[in-house]
């Protein structure tokens, strides 16, 4: 608690600032080495140069608000200083987040630009980092969102290569190279070239927020993961007044199935952000990176077997009337956090009856977040045997599924498939369509491997694999099932049902060394879970 009290006086401060722009000793006070070290040079006056470190700094932990705020304060201390406006249009870039610029943050981020650029850009470095950001703000009739993402990194490429010994250009480069990797693309050739890119700037900053923030967006993978970890224990101990940055190292944590490392990060994070928005405004809505920090502890919290410590956090969520912004990360909160623990907990007669909810909430806008719904409500009605609900909400799925592809968003249309395969492969099951079953449950588990998860989501609501595991105990095909359990397990491993699923297969398929691997690892996951409940 003294823990979080700390943080909670640093992020008091830090909002003390932001009101204050004339005050040098309080900006002072609120220094960079809770935000982790930056030095990004630009030519403006030294108050300037320091706030304008301190807003880079928020920047590269994505506390973007915070950033908009600090940056908009440099270009009040310096009327001259055109990067501070530059600053302002890439706080409202949220590279790695699913939800594009609203019509509102493209304005804003178009109007900072013109003011950068009715001002005397002093180098040309300078001209280069501001031209860069103009790809993402052009006006409606030009490219998408996508082909301006690969202009941007594009640009970025040419700022780094032209001034190759500069660290920012470097980082800044990494970050467009991860934010336009293909979720298909299974060499992982951007997310290889930013971490190589991110290591050497790692050797002269180590303290440097935005390369351990980074190294772990890079190696957010399953064949990567092990190259994070060092940056994921190092991230919050750089910059802990960011709830960002205390929650960030669970990517990795969860990745290589350190559940109790990831319960610690997200609940260090939870209670960080309830303080900034009870020291912000108390009346505010729950803001969304709460709610982001709840679906992972949940996640964790399920693998540890603490169901009542989850359940909390489920009661928590079905409370929440308001969240703000209401954009992908809230509606992903809000929806996969009671499928999830229904889903994983096999409370399959729980999962069919949820609902949608908030019942006011713009739904419309996510659909991939409100399949989930469709998809926990489908798999547990067609396990309890009530196939008439289940085909209702697989015809919901599809619903939204086509409406994904029709608004031409390839990914989100390919998840909600991943999920509509999997509930026809188990109506298929209790209508006794056996190969059928089987067949759509194998199409399900490729499809899920071919691509990657989203950033806002610590993993599917189950493995589409480990439920084809699942799926063929129940066919009576255990060699078959422990084959798909232990491949499941190489992706997402340490997962509680996943050992379980394997166990049991090597039980019944005579594999007797396995199964008391199996059962030992289990043994280990009930263990550590005894252990936090001591203390």
């Amino acid at each position: 608690m003294k823990q979080f009290a700390k943080i909670a006086l640093i992020i008091y401060l830090l909002t003390v600032h932001s009101t204050r722009a004339d005050d040098n000793h309080q900006l002072h006070v609120a220094g960079g080495e809770q935000l982790g070290t930056v030095s990004f040079h630009v030519s403006c006056t030294p108050p300037a140069q320091e706030l304008f470190n301190q807003a880079i700094a928020m920047l590269h932990s994505f506390w973007y608000d915070e950033a908009e705020k600090t940056f908009r304060r440099v270009t009040a201390v310096d009327k001259n200083c055109a990067m501070g406006h530059w600053g302002v249009a890439m706080s409202l870039y949220h590279q790695l987040w699913a939800t594009p610029p609203t019509p509102e943050e493209l304005q804003k981020g178009q109007n900072a630009l013109r003011l950068a650029e009715q001002l005397d850009i002093k180098t040309e470095r300078e001209r280069t980092f501001i031209e860069a950001v103009r790809h993402l703000y052009q006006f409606d009739d030009t490219p998408n969102y996508t082909t301006r993402k690969l202009a941007y990194q594009k640009a970025m490429e040419k700022v780094f290569t032209d001034n190759p010994d500069d660290s920012e250009a470097a980082v800044f480069y990494a970050l467009a190279l991860i934010s336009t990797a293909s979720p298909n693309d299974k060499t992982y050739s951007n997310q290889k070239k930013a971490l190589k890119l991110l290591q050497t700037v790692l050797q002269k900053e180590p303290a440097h927020p935005g390369v351990a923030h980074y190294i772990i967006h890079s190696s957010d993978y399953p064949e990567l993961a092990k190259f994070g970890l060092n940056a994921a224990r190092k991230y919050a101990q750089i910059a802990p007044a960011v709830p960002h940055a205390l929650h960030m190292p669970s990517h990795i944590f969860i990745r290589l199935g350190k559940w109790q490392e990831a319960v610690d990060a997200n609940l260090a994070a939870y209670h960080a952000a309830k303080n900034y928005t009870q020291a912000n405004n108390s009346q505010m809505a729950v803001w969304d990176q709460q709610m982001h920090f709840m679906d992972y502890m949940m996640y964790a919290y399920l693998q540890l077997g603490q169901t009542e410590k989850a359940e909390k956090i489920l009661r928590e969520v079905t409370a929440i009337k308001k969240a703000h912004p209401e954009n992908t990360t809230t509606a992903y909160a809000f929806a996969a956090i009671p499928a999830r623990y229904a889903v994983e907990l096999g409370y399959w007669q729980e999962a069919a009856g949820l609902n949608i909810y908030p019942v006011d909430f713009p739904w419309n806008k996510f659909g991939w977040c409100e399949s989930i719904i469709h998809f926990a409500r489908g798999l547990g009605a067609s396990r309890i045997g009530r196939i008439d609900e289940a085909r209702f909400a697989l015809n919901q799925i599809e619903a939204l599924r086509d409406s994904d592809r029709a608004a031409n968003k390839h990914y989100t249309a390919e998840q909600i498939e991943i999920q509509r395969l999997v509930v026809a492969a188990w109506i298929a099951y209790s209508g006794g369509k056996m190969k059928d079953a089987e067949n759509l449950m194998r199409e399900s588990a490729e499809l899920e491997d071919s691509t990657e998860k989203d950033n806002v989501t610590p993993g599917a609501i189950r493995p589409a694999r480990e439920l084809l595991g699942e799926l063929l105990l129940e066919l009576k095909k255990p060699e078959e099932a422990l084959k798909e359990f232990e491949t499941s397990l190489i992706r997402t491993p340490n997962r509680r049902n996943g050992i379980y699923g394997a166990m049991q297969a090597a039980r019944l398929s005579g594999h007797k060394q396995k199964a008391q691997h199996y059962e030992q690892q289990l043994q280990q996951l009930t263990a550590a879970n005894q252990i936090n409940l001591s203390k």
